[in-house]
């Protein structure tokens, strides 16, 4: 499987434990997996690259290890324990220098593994409910977390005794009501020290740890239904958001508005994903699908079946994830080399049945009797 591992350009996890890649040049998806028999207790929840040559893949499984795959080699080349079931499933996955993991758990524990050791170095505690933990790609030593009722705070991992920066209360609404939060994503806006997130209640803050105030400075609500995921494109001018009922949308960090919305959807998102160099955005969810769509005209590229729900979704940073229109046209991608079989195979079409004698007679009685009753007719209107 290592020459059909190294064609993939986007990987996802599945309910069902299983690593899914597809390329989308060779319109082909692969299943990797590293148990005979697939249970809930290996569903990915987590995806990142091990080192910036992304040859190897870590994955999150709700059963508390870490893996690594290898692209290269198409195999699952170690599994560690990196957390407990009862702590809660993972939130977030970071590579660090020097084969170092950081691993993020809903109960709020964030650790820090060497390689060379079986505890972990580092180990703070986040909060309760944590939902997501992002990692700094340009600082990586700084991560965010945020979540259900535990507002976003950005740590440095150099120095976890505190967190760096902690995001305050909303201002009460206008009949001076707490505001609850609901932190479901974030991400670090490149070139600045702002972080964007999405909230559970529709919403997106921009929150910038160099202003006096640790409110967020931008504030935009999208839609009525809780947002799940974001993802920003290349530049950090706008930010791509999905919600439950399966809506995308691109949203203007300057001025706070909608600039379009990409359609296709038919169940909600769990996970977005913006390539590095290119105008494309990967989504996926509870229907199964991967959609590759152009963040240019906000057409469909491609459009992949995966047979599971998915739960992340990974971009390689060569250029064949990031085809553009013209390249790629609204190709659909074949999971399995049978439909090409299926596909190949002539159309038969039955032939028209011919008419028996029986039904020709039926029909001559038919005509006649409909002559006569025209004849009666015209001598009748005659007299």
């Amino acid at each position: 499987m290592g020459d059909s591992s190294r064609l993939c350009s986007v990987w996802l996890g599945s309910e069902t434990g299983i690593l899914k890649g597809v390329s989308l040049t060779r319109k082909q998806a692969f299943n990797f997996c590293n148990t005979r028999q697939l249970s809930r207790d290996q569903e990915v929840r987590a995806l990142c690259w091990a080192d910036p040559a992304e040859s190897e893949l870590l994955l999150g499984s709700v059963d508390g290890t870490v893996k690594t795959f290898s692209t290269e080699k198409g195999t699952f080349t170690e599994a560690r324990r990196c957390g407990e079931p009862a702590e809660g499933c993972f939130t977030g996955l970071a590579a660090l220098s020097g084969s170092a993991t950081v691993t993020c758990v809903e109960c709020g524990t964030l650790r820090v593994w060497r390689e060379d050791s079986s505890e972990p170095v580092t180990q703070l505690d986040a909060g309760k409910n944590v939902c997501r933990m992002r990692q700094n790609p340009v600082h990586r030593h700084k991560v965010a977390t945020g979540g259900k009722e535990n507002a976003l705070k950005i740590w440095d991992l150099q120095r976890p005794e505190s967190p760096a920066f902690t995001a305050k209360n909303l201002r009460d609404d206008w009949l001076d009501l707490r505001r609850p939060h609901w932190v479901r994503d974030m991400a670090f806006i490149p070139d600045s020290d702002k972080v964007v997130t999405c909230t559970g209640y529709h919403q997106v803050h921009v929150f910038d740890p160099a202003s006096p105030q640790r409110r967020p400075v931008l504030e935009v609500e999208y839609g009525e239904y809780p947002l799940t995921a974001l993802s920003l494109p290349p530049g950090g001018q706008s930010v791509v958001v999905g919600n439950t009922h399966g809506q995308i949308a691109v949203l203007d960090l300057r001025k706070g508005a909608v600039r379009g919305c990409l359609k296709g959807l038919a169940g909600g998102v769990r996970a977005l994903q913006c390539h590095s160099s290119q105008p494309v955005v990967a989504s996926c969810g509870l229907d199964r699908f991967l959609r590759v769509h152009s963040l240019e005209d906000r057409k469909l590229l491609h459009k992949v079946y995966l047979k599971s729900r998915l739960n992340c979704v990974l971009l390689a940073s060569r250029e064949e994830a990031g085809q553009t229109a013209g390249e790629a046209g609204s190709q659909e991608v074949k999971e399995e080399e049978d439909d090409e079989v299926w596909d190949a195979m002539e159309r038969v079409e039955e032939a028209p049945k011919r008419k028996t004698t029986e039904e020709e007679e039926q029909e001559e009685e038919v005509t006649k009797k409909s002559s006569k009753k025209k004849k009666k007719k015209k001598e009748a209107f005659e007299d």
